[in-house]
C-alpha cells in the first residue's frame, strides 16, 4: 500500500512539474482558444456564447427593414447656355454652365416583390438615369411609374427577382415618445441606422409641401435619408424621410417624415392610374380669427372660413359663399385650413358630400359635388430641406 502510494505522488509530482513547464513555456498547447498571428504573436480569444439581444436593443427592428431599405443615385445630363459657342458671348460672360453631368443621391423602400419603390419626388425629379442598389448589393435601373409633387412622394419601380419588402405599420397608432429608426444612405456613407423619438405628430404650416401631416422625429436625418424609411420598434414602416430644418445643412434633430397612410394612398393611385387624383372644390379658405368673423359677420367659434368662391367652381355651384365658415367634411370636423385641405382632398372626385357650414348665426348643410385638384407647382424651401 505505501509502495502504490509513493508511486502515486511522484506520478502527479511529475505531472503538475510538466504542467508548470508548458504553462510557462507554451501555453497554446493548453488552451485550445489561443491563436497564432503570423506565427509570432500567440493571444488567446475569449470562447464563443450565443448570440443574444441586449435589453432595450433595436437590432431586430433594424435587421427586419433595412433589407427593403435601398440607395438612389440621380444623373441629369448637363445643360449649356446655347449662346456658347458665339465667342463675343463668352468674352464678355466666359462659359455659361458645365458639361458635366448633375448628380443627385437619396433612399428609397421597397413596398411590393413586384419591385415598386417609394421616395421622394424631389430625390428623382429632372432624372434622366435612375440607379437603385440594394443593401445585398444588387443594382438595376429604376423607371418612374409616377410622382405626387404636392406631397413630395414618387413611385419607382425596378426588375430584380426575390425582393426583400417592408412591411407597412400604422402611422395613425402612433404616439409622441415611441422609439423610430431612420434608415438611408446619408452623404452615401452607405446604409446607416439612427434612432430617436416620435418628437411631434401632424406638423403642417411648414412650407415644404402642399398636404402636410408631418411625423416630426429627433432620429438623424442627413442629405441623402431623403426618401428613406422611418420604422418602429417591431421593424414596420411609419413613414418616408422627406426633410430636416437645418441651418447647417446637417441633421439639428428636427427632421419630418410622411406618415405611410398617406404614402400608401398616394402609392395605391399611383400604381392604379399613374397619377394621384383628389378632390377640390374652388374656394379660397382662411383660419377664422376675430377680425375675419367680424369683418364678415359670422359668429362661429371654430373652422374655416371661407373669403372667396370660384365662379363655376363647385362649391359655387352648391351654394357657398365668401364668409361661411365650414366646420365639417362629411364625416370629419374641420378647424383650421389645412384640416380642409386634407378633408378635401381625400374626396372621389364627382361624388357629392355633405359639408356643414355657418352662414352668419345660422347653420345649414350643403351636398358639394368635388372635381378633380388642378396640378400646382411646388418650391421646397431650401433651409428645411435635404
Amino acid at each position: 500500500m505505501k509502495r502504490t502510494w509513493l508511486l502515486f505522488s511522484q506520478a502527479v509530482t511529475v505531472l503538475l512539474a510538466a504542467y508548470f513547464v508548458v504553462a510557462t513555456l507554451k501555453p497554446e498547447w493548453l488552451d485550445k482558444r489561443a491563436r497564432s498571428l503570423g506565427g509570432v504573436v500567440s493571444v488567446v480569444e475569449a470562447p464563443p456564447v450565443p448570440q443574444t439581444v441586449a435589453p432595450g436593443s433595436l437590432s431586430a427592428a433594424a435587421k427586419k427593414a433595412s433589407p427593403a431599405v435601398v440607395s438612389i443615385n440621380t444623373s441629369k445630363a448637363a445643360q449649356l447656355n446655347p449662346r456658347n459657342n458665339d465667342p463675343w458671348f463668352r468674352f464678355f460672360f466666359g462659359d455659361q454652365g458645365t458639361d458635366q453631368p448633375q448628380v443627385g443621391l437619396g433612399s428609397g423602400v421597397i413596398v411590393s416583390a413586384e419591385g415598386y419603390i417609394l421616395t421622394n419626388n424631389h430625390v428623382v425629379e429632372g432624372a434622366d438615369e435612375i440607379d437603385v442598389t440594394l443593401n445585398d448589393g444588387r443594382h438595376a435601373r429604376g423607371k418612374v411609374i409616377g410622382t405626387d409633387p404636392e406631397t413630395d412622394l414618387a413611385v419607382l419601380k425596378i426588375e430584380l427577382d426575390k425582393l426583400p419588402v417592408v412591411v407597412l405599420g400604422n402611422s395613425d397608432a402612433l404616439q409622441v415618445g415611441d422609439q423610430v429608426l431612420a434608415i438611408g444612405n446619408p452623404f452615401g456613407v452607405g446604409q446607416t441606422v439612427t434612432s430617436g423619438i416620435v418628437s411631434a405628430l401632424g406638423r403642417n404650416k411648414l412650407g415644404i409641401n402642399t398636404f402636410e401631416n408631418f411625423i416630426q422625429t429627433d432620429a438623424a436625418i442627413n442629405p441623402g435619408n431623403s426618401g428613406g424609411a422611418l420604422i418602429d420598434v417591431n421593424g414596420n414602416l411609419e413613414g418616408i424621410n422627406t426633410a430636416i430644418y437645418s441651418r447647417s445643412g446637417g441633421s439639428m434633430g428636427i427632421g419630418f417624415a410622411i406618415p405611410v397612410s398617406t404614402a400608401k394612398q398616394v402609392l395605391e393611385d399611383i400604381v392604379k392610374s399613374g397619377r394621384v387624383t383628389r378632390g377640390w372644390i374652388g374656394v379660397e379658405p382662411n383660419d377664422l380669427s376675430p377680425e375675419l368673423a367680424e369683418t364678415f359677420g359670422v359668429k362661429a367659434n371654430s373652422g374655416v372660413i371661407i373669403t372667396g368662391v370660384l365662379q363655376n367652381g363647385p362649391a359655387a355651384k352648391a351654394g357657398v359663399r365668401p364668409g361661411d365658415v365650414i366646420t365639417g367634411v362629411g364625416e370629419k370636423n374641420v378647424g383650421n385650413v389645412q384640416e380642409l385641405l386634407t378633408a378635401v382632398a381625400g374626396l372621389r372626385p364627382g361624388n357629392a358630400t355633405r359639408f356643414a357650414l355657418q352662414r352668419g348665426g345660422d347653420k345649414l348643410e350643403l351636398d358639394v359635388t368635388p372635381g378633380s385638384r388642378p396640378k400646382s407647382q411646388i418650391r421646397r424651401a431650401p433651409d428645411q430641406t435635404e
